[in-house]
């Protein structure tokens, strides 16, 4: 193997938290010399957490508004990304949801791309994007005469900034699918890293009469779905998270509370009491999800995506199928006379199936494969 390769991470942008910045964050902890390039860097919205790290950003950081509203520089992030000097590097690694798997490596230089999904819209949700982006009114009107043409453009190189890496990973069988379809590539399941550690499994009397969301608060999220679910049941919600779904406020009624973002700590202490996690979302994954098995606590999920890999039907959660609010208030409705069935040793059981530590191992073995394998080539 190369002796002390030097390392590189690369990420779509740092400018708010969520699962993809979790990942990020165990593979630092890894390779903890590498040095972060990233888009956009944007400290006010991720609590201190990357300060501490050597970051490196692409000319966007430069141009003012950028690293609050980064969509409106859809056109500019290819060369952001192409313009990322890794010449020095004998190994990247990406961590992609969007346009990190395109950085350009010198020809010795092996390229792991850790693929969240593929860009969720310019494929999956590309037909849903130009109604659901947030932007000014003006700005809104005037998006249908130029946005499906940036689209092509952008869904065009971002095909062919796919086939950049020399290993792709999924992190779902969900998001391995989407890979195959999209990019027309195979990949190896690695999933994600939760710090199961820091739930300890409830007991049955910790049990309160809520229920709580963890989530970012993006339209994708569908966490609309739940507050009119949960508006026409007048059950106790807590929703757990921030984001620019702002009207999300203005949709709850009183027996809903927002948070906004709390700390390791008081999440914990807010999943132990509910008497369920609400998914609602098609996710990629779903760390959210984990977290709560993790403190013993069941999951009432739409039945489709990364959540159908985590979750046992009638052991660590149950499923809705239609993504309406009606189906999602039914099942809640019969979850009331079911939640002390759900035993919490068994949801933190298959909790411990996705620890950071088997991400940890799995990823070093793959990357120990990748550098043996260039080791080979250059002294064969």
């Amino acid at each position: 193997m190369i002796s002390q390769p030097k390392i590189a991470l690369v990420h779509d942008y740092l400018t708010q938290l969520g699962g993809a910045e979790k990942v990020l964050k165990a593979i630092k902890s890894m390779y903890q010399e590498a040095t972060l390039h990233t888009a956009l860097f944007n400290p006010e919205h991720l609590n201190g957490k990357f300060d501490a790290w050597e970051i490196q950003t692409s000319f966007l950081q430069k141009i003012p508004w950028a690293k609050h509203h980064h969509r409106f520089f859809l056109p500019l992030l290819p060369a952001a990304f192409e313009t990322m000097n890794l010449k020095n590097y004998d190994l990247v690694i990406s961590s992609a949801s969007a346009f990190a798997k395109g950085v350009i490596t010198h020809p010795g230089a092996k390229h792991i791309c850790y693929c969240h999904t593929p860009t969720r819209y310019l494929w999956s949700d590309a037909h849903r994007y130009s109604t659901e982006v947030s932007a000014p009114f003006w700005l809104k009107k005037i998006m249908p005469y130029f946005l499906p043409y940036v689209l092509q453009y952008l869904r065009l190189w971002d095909y062919r900034a796919a086939q950049r890496p020399d290993v792709m990973i999924a992190n779902s069988k969900t998001v391995q699918a989407r890979i195959k379809k999209y990019y027309n590539r195979d990949s190896q399941i690695i999933y994600p890293p939760v710090a199961v550690h820091n739930f300890t499994a409830r007991q049955k009397e910790d049990i309160k009469n809520y229920y709580v969301i963890v989530s970012r608060l993006m339209p994708y999220k569908r966490v609309d779905l739940a507050i009119k679910a949960f508006n026409r049941l007048r059950v106790p919600l807590i929703v757990v998270g921030a984001g620019e779904d702002a009207d999300l406020k203005t949709l709850a009624k009183p027996n809903i509370k927002f948070t906004g973002w709390v700390d390791e700590k008081t999440k914990a202490e807010l999943l132990k009491g509910a008497r369920a996690l609400i998914h609602p979302q098609e996710e990629d994954f779903g760390i959210a999800a984990v977290e709560a098995l993790a403190a013993g606590v069941p999951v009432i999920a739409y039945g489709t995506g990364g959540a159908t890999e985590i979750i046992e039907e009638g052991v660590s959660g149950t499923f809705f199928y239609e993504q309406i609010w009606e189906e999602l208030a039914d099942r809640v409705t019969r979850f009331q006379f079911e939640y002390k069935n759900f035993e919490p040793l068994a949801c933190r059981a298959r909790a411990d199936l996705f620890s950071e530590e088997r991400f940890k191992r799995e990823l070093s073995a793959l990357v120990n494969i990748t550098l043996n394998s260039a080791f080979n080539i250059q002294h064969s």
